[in-house]
């Protein structure tokens, strides 16, 4: 039975060309999808997914290789590209031909390639607590590569990463958590931090985190590269942590002004994790953006 992560949402599953997309549902109205990050689930959304459903017909589900979805095999299998057609797949597949957009971290990088493959589907875009990804990788700094390292090391071959998790992976993950960012454990909830723990017991699960950053060096770095003269044109935000590794590093907003045509851009208190550390915040931002749109 799947894991019910969100107060008041039903969990449920897909199958959606071949793999099975885990999700939760809540809400009534026009519809929002909201993609995590790493190294969490869906359940990082349970304490600001409610609120924004009582407008928004919410979904929330688990990326591919991550939480109880499912987790080809093949470092192909996690490029953004394909991650970005579960989700819309997953959201034809519930009767949505066109959506609001947010996402986290590895959540966001999705939500942008969706963006540009399918703009038509698209309503509007968030994006946390990200620099676009071909910006990351070429434009890399001391502070960004040392702050950032798992990039690096999660792409290396496998076994070797996988090999080195498996000593502690409550531990590896747990310092991710507290790592990108001004960030205590006390800033997660429990029960998500239960959801996560959950996950990084299962070796699939593991493995296919490290395939997803081993395909953002080997295949999203090509496919952005192809893409960078173009613009997503409809609405969108950009959220980021005043405290985290990126707003140190970046003058966030001007990463993406030559990408999202239609921008604004605002800070929330905390970290990489602001999502955790400051819900009541990033739920008025999204509120407040969400109806601006109306």
């Amino acid at each position: 039975m799947l894991r019910n992560d969100i107060p008041d949402f039903t969990a449920a599953s897909a199958a959606l060309d071949g793999t099975r997309i885990a999700y939760e549902r809540g809400g009534s109205g026009p519809p929002l999808l909201m993609l995590h990050g790493f190294p969490q689930t869906r359940a990082m959304w349970a304490e600001v997914a409610p609120t924004l459903a009582r407008d928004f017909t919410v979904i929330c589900p688990d990326l591919r290789g991550y939480g109880e979805s499912d987790k080809p095999a093949g470092v192909a299998s996690y490029s953004f590209r394909n991650m970005a057609r579960d989700q819309l797949a997953l959201m034809r597949h519930l009767g949505h031909e066109s959506f609001h957009l947010v996402g986290h971290d590895r959540g966001a990088r999705t939500a942008h390639r969706l963006a540009l493959d399918a703009p038509g589907a698209v309503r509007s875009l968030t994006v946390m607590d990200i620099v676009p990804t071909h910006h990351l990788l070429t434009e890399l700094t001391h502070d960004v590569a040392k702050g950032y390292y798992h990039w690096f090391f999660l792409a290396q071959p496998e076994p070797f990463p996988e090999t080195m998790i498996a000593a502690d992976p409550e531990g590896f993950y747990t310092r991710c958590l507290l790592g990108f960012g001004k960030a205590d454990l006390s800033d997660f909830a429990p029960a998500q931090l239960d959801a996560y723990r959950t996950a990084w017991a299962d070796p699939q699960c593991r493995r296919a985190m490290n395939d997803d950053y081993r395909a953002a060096i080997e295949i999203d770095l090509h496919d952005d590269a192809e893409d960078l003269d173009r613009r997503v044109t409809c609405p969108a935000l950009v959220l980021y942590g005043a405290e985290g590794a990126m707003a140190r590093a970046y003058d966030v907003p001007a990463t993406w002004a030559t990408r999202l045509e239609n921008m604004a851009a605002r800070t929330i208190p905390g970290g990489h994790f602001f999502i955790d550390q400051s819900p009541a915040e990033t739920t008025e931002a999204l509120q407040t953006f969400l109806s601006s749109l109306d």
